[in-house]
């Protein structure tokens, strides 16, 4: 036999594991933002714009063919930046105790399509570091990028600046408890029909017929005192009036007694 489960029963499991569900995204929730704002490092972010020209022309002037061959040594150019070449003098230069693809790791190069100007992005967990590596990097690659392919017009357009209050790119605790709360809440409603799944006690006439393999005669349901008859109600009534006549009967006789 093909069990079907329709959406009502969905909506009941949910419905009767709503608490569980609830906690277990709080749970993600909370956990997120004390990952977020008491273990992870946060990380800050310096840039430095460079802008790469080959030699000047004739009359101090650019020809369109010199823009194209400077567009075309782009990608050279953000691979020079973070060559050994570049990036040991920038060790040098600041004292870093940190190995070269430490230092790689740090730095991103990239260029808007069809610009000579080359970005130049580094994080750090501090700062003022940041600052200084960007910075060092642009200048280092202005030199060296001299003896390396012979170009001697390299500009930096904006050098990294430490700002008053810097705030760190990442962790986002924002977005990581989102994240977390969506997952908390997949992981709640999973568990949800997992327990539902598992549990195999009988609770519906249904579950008793396919457990047996026999069909349901009848019923008997529970009978509450507003599904009585009215003749049956006032007997009952009577019952317990006379119940409580005799409880104070006793309690009458139990008081003359004492006295």
């Amino acid at each position: 036999m093909v069990e079907t489960v329709s959406l009502q029963d969905l909506f009941k499991t949910l419905k009767k594991r709503t608490l569980l569900i609830f906690l277990t995204t709080l749970l993600a929730v909370t956990a997120a933002g004390v990952i977020s704002y008491q273990l992870l490092t946060p990380v800050y972010q310096a840039s430095t714009q460079i802008l790469v020209n080959q030699q000047k022309g004739v009359q101090n002037q650019f020809n369109t063919q010199d823009i194209q061959t400077n567009l075309q040594l782009i990608n050279t150019y953000n691979v020079i930046i973070k060559s050994p070449a570049i990036l040991s003098k920038v060790i040098e230069d600041l004292d870093l105790s940190t190995t070269l693809a430490t230092l790689n790791g740090k730095i991103t190069v990239n260029s808007a399509q069809n610009s000579q100007v080359v970005n130049v992005s580094v994080q750090d967990s501090s700062p003022n570091m940041a600052v200084e590596i960007a910075n060092t990097t642009a200048e280092v690659f202005r030199v060296e990028i001299q003896k390396l392919m012979n170009v001697d017009n390299v500009t930096i357009l904006s050098p990294a600046v430490l700002s008053n209050n810097p705030s760190p790119i990442k962790p986002d605790p924002f977005l990581n408890m989102a994240i977390a709360a969506v997952i908390g809440l997949m992981l709640g409603v999973g568990i949800a029909f997992l327990l539902e799944y598992l549990d195999t006690t009988l609770k519906t006439e249904q579950d008793v017929e396919e457990l047996l393999g026999l069909p349901i005669i009848g019923l008997v349901s529970k009978i509450t005192v507003k599904d009585m008859p009215d003749d049956k109600k006032k007997t009952k009534r009577k019952r317990r009036k006379r119940g409580d006549g005799l409880v104070q009967k006793k309690e009458t006789a139990n008081v003359s007694h004492l006295t």
